[in-house]
């Protein structure tokens, strides 16, 4: 529902001021759902006993930990502060050095979005780790988006990394909706779909998780690999068929689909769960919760719209459109903002640069062309598809600031190269890495 905190006595805001609010926006909303600061909010240590939120796990001998995704060095640092360094050993898997490594941790440079060998050697060393466990031990695994490709080995040992590279490439390339390439994913992974929590049986497990996944699938962050699964193999079989994706995999792979070989997945009430507890850091609802706020602290009447947005990027920018004509209509005279989340489907069709927000800004740069609107569609990593950037911004004067410069948007977007239209105009969002992840942030905001 719409909101509105503007003080009668700040300055207007004016259209010209659009690009820039946005932005701010964004890096505002970033700030908010930093990973140190949500863990020591809701995360702390009393005595012998870690509390997350309501779950409380014994700390009788020093845990084990397993850090994977975007977020592993901040969350393992983190973490380890929150202990006072008191950890048995652990393993860190993520797409970038740590500014500083901690004691007793082993460190791997994961690949992403394709693994990578280092992706391959974290997921060996963490299973490894958690090799021979009794009961009376404690492994903390901290998991965030990303960990899909970051921490990864197949289960059938004839598969080897060129073929898991092959595999990633199809998958994310296919235009499926994450859910349904994570579902194929677990099904032909040895740390997925709840295997590497069988793996620390009978320790007592706990999972702290960023969800980058819709809210109705936390089994599906980093593919689940601490979370009993409850898709199928008959699943994986639909969906491979439906896409024509198995007569594109490596031989390898191709075979468990042509014979129906592959493996299930541990399920819902198998008894080797029942000690395993999970709690949701950050998610995608906290970004947007957060935009919300930066927007109304900006003066903006502001909503956040939690519909279904994981769909093709053309037809979310046209729903996105309708709404926001019916949220300017029901404030009339207001600047207005509207927030939206998820991942939107942009397929791979081309060898461009760029990434689905970006994709997204484009094409929704030609739809509000000459009208008093911005747009900014944006990653929380800090990185948009095979870009070095977040994301983009775009108003209704890019497409005639791009024919000055002989822009065409339509053929960038044939070619899925968006970054380099929106790099020639100065208008990615350049971030860096974030060190999070919580899905994607779209901003729009209507100037009366």
């Amino acid at each position: 529902m719409a909101s509105r905190t503007a003080s009668l006595s700040a300055p207007p805001i004016t259209y010209r001021q659009g690009k820039e609010i946005a932005q701010g926006i964004f890096l505002e909303t970033l700030a908010a759902i930093e990973v140190r600061h949500a863990m020591l909010a809701r995360i702390r240590r009393e005595g012998e006993t870690l509390l997350a939120g309501n779950i409380s796990a014994p700390l009788s001998r020093p845990p084990r930990v397993v850090a994977l995704g975007k977020a592993a060095n901040r969350m393992a640092a983190t973490l380890d502060e929150i202990l006072g360094g008191q950890v048995e050993a652990g393993i860190v898997v993520s797409p970038a050095e740590p500014p500083h490594k901690l004691e007793r941790y082993r460190y791997f440079l994961g690949g992403h979005p394709y693994p990578s060998l280092g992706s391959w050697q974290g997921a060996e060393a963490a299973l490894a780790m958690l090799d021979r466990l009794t009961a009376d031990d404690l492994v903390i695994y901290l998991i965030s988006g990303g960990g899909s490709a970051l921490f990864e080995k197949p289960l059938d040992p004839t598969v080897g990394l060129a073929d898991l590279i092959e595999l990633n490439r199809r998958l994310v390339g296919c235009g499926l909706p994450i859910e349904q390439i994570n579902v194929l994913r677990k099904h032909l992974s040895a740390v997925k779909g709840g295997r590497l929590a069988l793996q620390a049986y009978p320790a007592r497990q706990l999972t702290i998780f960023i969800s980058d996944v819709p809210e109705q699938f936390p089994s599906m962050v980093a593919s689940g690999p601490t979370m009993a699964d409850e898709s199928t193999v008959g699943q994986c079989y639909e969906i491979a068929e439906e896409r024509s994706l198995a007569a594109e995999l490596p031989a390898s792979l191709r075979k468990h689909f042509a014979q129906r070989t592959l493996v299930e997945t541990p399920k819902p009430g198998d008894k080797r769960f029942r000690r395993s507890q999970y709690y949701c850091l950050l998610s995608n609802r906290d970004a947007l919760e957060a935009a919300q706020h930066a927007a109304q602290n900006m003066g903006l009447t502001s909503e956040v719209d939690m519909g279904d947005w994981d769909r093709d990027f053309r037809l979310v920018v046209e729903e996105s459109l309708a709404h926001l004509e019916s949220l300017a209509a029901a404030y009339p005279g207001q600047v207005v903002c509207l927030v939206q989340g998820g991942e939107v489907i942009s397929p791979v069709t081309a060898p461009g640069t760029g990434g689905r927000n970006q994709a997204f800004a484009l094409y929704a740069a030609q739809r509000i062309a000459g009208q008093k609107r911005v747009v900014l569609s944006a990653g929380t990593d800090g990185r948009d598809g095979n870009s070095p950037t977040s994301g983009a911004v775009a108003d209704g004067q890019t497409i005639s600031r791009a024919a000055v410069l002989g822009l065409d948007p339509a053929r960038y977007l044939a070619e899925c190269d968006s970054y380099h239209f929106f790099c020639s105009l100065g208008d990615t969002l350049d971030t860096g890495f974030t060190d999070n992840n919580v899905r994607d942030v779209r901003l729009w905001l209507h100037f009366a």
